[in-house]
């Protein structure tokens, strides 16, 4: 037995060596090592900017303007978005993962097929946002439900229907 094990050993160790050399794949996953993806300049006032695809990693953006935004596929992981103003900006597709949304105006906002776990919207203005094909907690999006109105300026959709408030 021991032979077949060397035997083994020796054929995938001459497969290997026989093999054209491949290079290596790098995986960098923190958006910190990124730069092209995760924005760096962090600016109280960024209303009406290009923010696509951008990585938003434990970003304290608290307070912040960021209304009118293009934000289309963003990531915003662990961020702080209390009391932002995103009334008007785009959001569709964005993945929010367990961020606070406390506060904040997302008043006319687009939010469709946003990923929102483990995020918060306490007291957040959600007049006219568009909600469709978003995935929420239940418990948030009963308390959403709970204050829906308005109808979203760009998209035409109700923000209870949008919701699936029954």
């Amino acid at each position: 037995m021991p032979l077949l094990g060397l035997l083994l050993g020796l054929a995938v160790l001459t497969l290997a060596l026989a093999s054209p050399v491949i290079a290596p794949a790098w995986a960098i996953t923190a958006p910190e090592l990124r730069g092209q993806r995760s924005l760096q300049d962090l600016q109280p006032d960024m209303r009406g900017r290009d923010l696509k695809q951008q990585e938003f990693l434990k970003a304290k953006m608290q307070g912040f303007d960021l209304s009118d935004a293009d934000l289309r596929g963003a990531v915003f992981n662990s961020s702080d978005l209390r009391e932002t103003n995103l009334s008007g900006a785009n959001l569709e597709d964005v993945v929010a993962f367990a961020t606070r949304f406390d506060g904040a105006d997302l008043s006319g906002a687009v939010l469709r097929n946003a990923m929102l776990m483990q995020s918060r919207f306490t007291d957040a203005v959600i007049d006219g946002a568009d909600f469709s094909e978003a995935v929420l907690d239940l418990s948030q999006q009963r308390a959403l439900c709970a204050r829906a109105s308005g109808v979203n300026p760009s998209t035409g959709a109700a923000t209870a229907e949008s919701l699936g408030c029954g």
